[in-house]
């Protein structure tokens, strides 16, 4: 029988693993004669109540139930994000609860918002924890999107169950068995992208700490200008190349080793994906034609090939100021924010695929108009999806836009403009970072705004990365009940 002892047992190990990864940036802290042990003291105390949560809760038989596995899904990205605050916390510079908890929680759901002002200037300790935030909370929505979420039926992600176990009560051995295979080609893609990095031009520092940031799609940076600080063409294209990596299912990398080479083609949501790149590519260069006489021909479609890559991903990074390019960019990077990467990616957003089966739907509504009496059989991906599918797909939507609203009125009421209150509603919710605007936009921060409007949007994005329901669930007294 599934008990809670199981939730905090892995929760236990969780944050041991938290701990330990603090010891990276305590060696920094060293390296780089940091006048403060505040790595270490976070570690200490993280290692230690991870521990008393591990012996406290052994047990015989470990499993989880559905029940367990939506509440261990939200606790676990839930503590990581408290324990993960504490080197802000206790760091010189001097972060309210707020200010710590808002970053940490960004990091961990790979959103890449930040309350830092001088990037440039902070602790080199600092920056690389929130690099190792993101990467960790890269590699678990993977393992999470493919192990957890189809067995919870959440928004249509039964569609990518892996072939296995249909129970939840298996879920743990199987979980370990396909974790150790994705978190090898997630570490193999970060050194991939990092040793690129670093032989055309970054710093190793840098290399490093934007290479786990890029692969997780998050788009922390080390610097105030993002990855426009460099000024290289070359490392625009690495993280263009690397952030599609990461956008597409970490499934398919599994498939192409075990022998099926054309899975990059063959995957319906893979080629929306890139569809949908070459497409936002075209529209936003041909408007930046139009309205900028300075740029040549390739700057203009690497400028236009980098922002729709970074936004339409989730990652967030920069290299110019698309806020001051007109109400139609404004329009549009808002339109790209909502869509993100696959399922199964460490991406963010609705996804591909549910776009792709609201078409499918849509396209089936008239044809029923204009064969009222035909049998119509959906197919994805060569897999039949059936009408309770599409409408999760279709509730998941609402829900996602429902929330997003709910979350600007929220923003205003708290005492921000409009267009600060939806696009950083819209960048929480799908896990973006920049929002438009002076204060947030991509040359601001989220340092300015009220500790209310923190709150709100730590929790949107939470809700965001664990897509909707997997947190909503546990706010019904029904779940509860036996």
């Amino acid at each position: 029988m599934a008990t809670n002892k199981t939730v905090f047992f892995l929760i236990g190990i969780l944050l041991v693993v938290l701990g330990f990864s603090m010891l990276v940036p305590y060696s920094i802290q060293i390296l780089y004669n940091e006048d403060s042990h505040s790595f270490v003291a976070s570690s200490f105390i993280t290692i230690f109540i991870g521990v008393l949560f591990v012996l406290a809760n052994l047990d015989k038989d470990f499993r989880l139930n559905l029940r367990q596995t939506f509440l261990f899904s939200t606790l676990a990205w839930s503590m990581v994000a408290i324990f993960g605050s504490l080197p802000f916390i206790l760091s010189p510079e001097k972060f309210s609860f707020s200010e710590a908890f808002f970053e940490s929680m960004s990091g961990i759901t790979t959103t890449g918002a930040t309350v830092i002002s001088d990037l440039d200037n902070s602790p080199k300790s600092i920056l690389l924890w929130r690099a190792i935030m993101q990467w960790l909370g890269g590699i678990g929505i993977v393992v999470m999107a493919i192990t957890i979420l189809p067995l919870l039926k959440v928004g249509g992600m039964q569609l990518f169950k892996m072939e296995g176990p249909d129970s939840t009560e298996k879920i743990l051995p199987r979980t370990i068995e396909v974790a150790a295979i994705i978190i090898s080609t997630y570490l193999a893609l970060t050194i991939f992208c990092g040793s690129l990095y670093w032989l055309f031009g970054m710093s190793i520092f840098d290399s490093i700490s934007h290479a786990m940031t890029t692969i997780a799609t998050g788009g922390f940076s080390t610097h105030n200008d993002s990855i426009g600080f460099f000024k290289n063409s070359n490392i625009e294209i690495i993280a263009c190349i690397f952030i599609v990596l990461g956008s597409i299912p970490f499934i398919s990398y599994l498939k192409f080793a075990q022998g099926n080479k054309k899975v990059f083609l063959q995957d319906v949501q893979i080629r929306g994906l890139i569809y949908l790149i070459l497409m936002s590519v075209l529209v936003m260069f041909l408007y930046l034609w139009f309205i900028d006489s300075e740029n040549s021909i390739l700057d203009k479609i690497r400028i236009s090939s980098f922002n729709v890559i970074s936004i339409l991903s989730g990652t967030g990074y920069v290299t110019d100021d698309f806020g001051l390019w007109g109400k139609f960019s404004l329009i549009f990077f808002l339109f790209l924010m909502f869509i993100g990467g696959c399922a199964g990616s460490t991406a963010c957003g609705i996804k591909i695929f549910r776009l792709q089966m609201l078409l499918i739907f849509l396209k089936n509504q008239v044809k029923k108009l204009i064969y009222p009496n035909s049998i119509i059989i959906s197919k994805y991906n060569n897999q039949k999806i059936s009408d309770n599918f599409i409408n999760s797909v279709i509730v998941f939507i609402f829900s996602f836009l429902f929330i997003f609203f709910l979350i600007a009125m929220l923003l205003s009421i708290s005492g921000l403009d409009f267009l600060t209150s939806i696009s950083g509603a819209a960048s929480a919710i799908s896990n973006v970072g920049p929002g438009l605007g002076d204060m947030i936009g991509p040359n601001g921060n989220y340092k300015a705004i009220p500790d209310l409007s923190k709150w709100v949007l730590s929790f949107g994005m939470l809700l965001g990365r664990l897509e909707l329901f997997a947190v909503l669930v546990l706010f019904f007294p029904s779940f509860w009940r036996n």
